[in-house]
């Protein structure tokens, strides 16, 4: 609860309520105390109070013309009279006038925390049912923006709801790209988010240059002409959607979209079947070394829709076909990286052309490379089986590292970095094991002799086979022969 209005002549009896309400349990952000019932209206004609307690026989004001006063504003507090007389007629009167409670002198601790309570459930029952109705008002309104048919009776719906707004007024409607919640700030603008694509302001023509220097500073925004009533919303609507599509052509901060810019906007003629030829192209050169064939075709339309050759809505179409064939061509590498481009195929969500054209183009440029490196990463394991397969088939010949990268075609550093990313260990401990595990099947299922077994494995030096052999399984060739044959009794 924010503001309690507690209204009494007696001061003793003031700040007893006032000790009361703070002891309650409920918490209460501000107390306001006032002495008599004209002090309590200029409270009220100045600020909003949740609960008000009021005593009825008061100096200069009374509690019942200071409730009857209250009735003619739109927003008002949950009321409580505190009386002396129990006068029944008093309390018939104060309930008639919306009076949740009317409680009789003396009061005690008891009486006021259980009203606090009951305020505090009722406060948030409002606020609640004014939440629901304020997102059916934002629905109902983005309906009637968007809709090709409206319905006098929808049109009406909504002109109840904000018949005290200055929608009944003059107004304009903003179209820009904001990043906000859904608000109203009074009578002065109320925002949407996401109409059709795009985020208005709905704003009193008084409080234009207001929402521009406080919300605006960093958009570019396009303003319909005045406009009056609800039946004029979806006209509004359009017009700030073309004002919005002229800032982000030229990068213009404000638009106002007045009749001559309106008659300017004639259709613009479709672009030819090679230009989507050249839009396919983009798409399937990317990760080749033509990307930037690519980055310059998205830079001239960018430049065309900058002059005026190539309407905006034209544009967006492309940038999203061409986006939509991106993701089918390359589903797999966006989903290995995370990758998303959802956010590229609005391009108003943006603020100009220029940012969205850098923002798409170095998004590609990035793509490009982790495209390329995928690439590279299938090759270079390509290239790696190939050598596995050819150490196997040459292991008994004299074998190194050189003889391999060569005949494989890659770079000799190259060779063994990638070599031992895919094999898990280094050429040389690769090769050596591969003769050994022959070796030992050679010692375990022939009668070959030793320096026959050394040269079958490819070393031609026996003693350095025998060596090799000891420090990797920790006997002589001769001991491993031994201790198979034994097992085998």
């Amino acid at each position: 609860m924010n503001t309690v209005l507690i209204v009494e002549d007696e001061k003793m009896i003031r700040q007893g309520i006032k000790s009361m309400i703070q002891r309650s349990g409920v918490p209460v952000q501000t107390i306001i105390e006032c002495s008599n019932g004209q002090m309590a209206l200029e409270v009220l004609q100045s600020q909003q109070i949740d609960v008000m307690f009021t005593d009825i026989r008061m100096p200069k004001m009374d509690g019942i013309t200071l409730v009857q006063e209250m009735q003619k504003f739109q927003r008002r507090p949950l009321t409580v009279v505190i009386s002396g007389y129990d006068d029944f007629s008093y309390a018939v009167e104060m309930l008639r006038m919306g009076v949740k409670e009317y409680i009789l002198k003396p009061i005690d601790r008891e009486q006021i925390m259980s009203i606090m309570h009951k305020m505090e459930d009722e406060l948030t029952h409002i606020k609640e049912e004014q939440d629901t109705l304020r997102q059916a008002g934002y629905q109902q309104l983005r309906f009637l923006c968007t809709s090709e048919k409206v319905s006098a009776e929808d049109e009406e719906l909504t002109g109840r709801y904000y018949q005290d707004s200055f929608l009944q007024g003059e107004y304009e409607v903003c179209c820009c790209s904001y990043d906000g919640e859904e608000e109203e700030q009074g009578n002065s603008y109320l925002y949407l988010h996401n109409v059709g694509g795009y985020d208005l302001f709905l704003i009193g023509c008084e409080n234009k240059e207001f929402l521009i220097r406080n919300e605006l500073r960093n958009c570019y925004a396009g303003f319909s002409q005045p406009v009056s009533g609800i039946s004029s919303l979806k006209k509004a609507y359009e017009q700030a959607v073309l004002g919005r599509h002229e800032a982000f052509a030229r990068a213009i901060k404000v638009v106002d979209c007045n009749e001559s810019y309106m008659k300017k906007q004639t259709e613009h003629p479709k672009m030819a079947e090679e230009e989507n030829r050249r839009l396919e192209s983009a798409v399937h050169i990317l990760g080749t070394e033509r990307v930037e064939e690519a980055v310059e075709l998205i830079q001239d339309y960018g430049r065309q829709v900058q002059n005026g050759a190539m309407d905006t809505d034209e544009f967006a179409q492309r940038m999203h076909l061409m986006l939509e064939r991106i993701a089918v061509n390359y589903e797999n590498a966006l989903k290995v990286r995370k990758e998303s481009i959802l956010e590229l195929q609005d391009i108003y969500r943006y603020q100009t052309i220029t940012e969205y054209v850098n923002t798409l183009t170095d998004w590609m440029r990035r793509f490009h490379d982790l495209i390329s490196e995928e690439f590279d990463d299938y090759k270079n394991k390509q290239k790696i089986q190939q050598a596995v397969s050819y150490i196997h088939e040459n292991y008994n010949k004299d074998l190194n590292m050189a003889v391999v990268s060569n005949y494989i075609s890659m770079n000799y550093s190259l060779f063994s970095y990638v070599f031992k990313q895919y094999t898990g260990t280094n050429f040389v401990n690769f090769l050596k094991d591969l003769r050994m595990q022959e070796a030992k099947r050679l010692l375990e299922t022939s009668d070959m002799r030793v320096n026959e077994i050394s040269q079958s494995v490819g070393y031609e030096n026996e003693k350095h086979f025998m060596k090799i052999f000891k420090a990797t399984l920790g006997v002589s060739p001769t001991e491993y022969r031994k201790s198979i044959q034994l097992k085998g009794e």
